[in-house]
């Protein structure tokens, strides 16, 4: 793969996350500042490859799996932006104020997620599934098909048990669409942190949202929030 196709993966994730729309040749020429028969070269080599697809007769192109996952493995280490620090702040203050309740202070890490990430949030502390945002999921323009909210409502009814048997043990853990081992056609990314807890040995938070996700931005939320929540739990 060119560096050019490497930088049109991320601007198709990026813009598309952004717009929900197909990205076109057109928009992405003005980017590099090339023609748009390049772009239309470079993007019909990167379909061929697998990274992009056509999801209908229009010009415009969306990330597949593959492509997400490109993406993803490419985001490396991110220096910290004024985005980032505002959201530690949030996170600190939201949830700080739990006045030493577990439960409490767990569920303002789930409320905080939502509101920053507009995903649905979760987090499980041994057998017990805190969730929260279900509305924000289902508004999300791709799962205005049933049998798409039937694939995220299975995903959700076996998320715990399976959590607890695969036991993700990075601090940050990212599952793409068909990556997911339940719910493989709902179009769903999720991502989770692991975090430490007096209260049990298997504990993560996390989002679960559509794959067109602005990955690099809800990566970090979800990340700070799992130890923004460890270090309230051990205080």
């Amino acid at each position: 793969m060119t560096d050019r196709q490497a930088m049109i993966i991320r601007a198709v994730v990026e813009q598309y996350a952004e717009v929900a729309s197909p990205v076109g040749s057109s928009l992405l020429a003005k980017v590099f500042n090339v023609s748009s028969a390049t772009i239309r070269a470079e993007m019909a080599e990167l379909e061929r490859l697998g990274y992009i697809k056509q999801p209908h007769t229009s010009a415009g192109r969306i990330p597949t799996d593959k492509g997400y996952r490109f993406y993803v493995n490419s985001l490396g280490d991110q220096d910290e932006t004024a985005t980032d620090r505002r959201a530690t702040r949030a996170l600190a203050a939201r949830v700080g104020v739990g006045g030493g309740v577990p439960d409490k202070t767990i569920r303002n890490a789930v409320d905080t997620l939502v509101e920053l990430t507009y995903n649905l949030g979760l987090a499980t502390i041994g057998d017990q599934l805190y969730m929260g945002g279900l509305a924000n999921l289902f508004g999300q323009p791709e799962f205005i098909d049933g049998t798409q909210v039937r694939q995220v409502a299975q995903l959700l009814d076996n998320l715990e048990p399976w959590l607890r048997e695969v036991a993700p043990n990075q601090s940050l853990n990212v599952y793409i669409g068909a990556e997911n081992p339940i719910g493989r056609t709902a179009n769903c990314s999720l991502i989770i942190s692991r975090f430490r807890s007096p209260y049990s040995d298997s504990s993560y938070i996390g989002v679960l949202g559509p794959t067109r996700q602005s990955y690099r931005e809800v990566m970090s939320l979800v990340e700070r929030t799992g130890r923004t929540l460890e270090r309230a739990l051990y205080e």
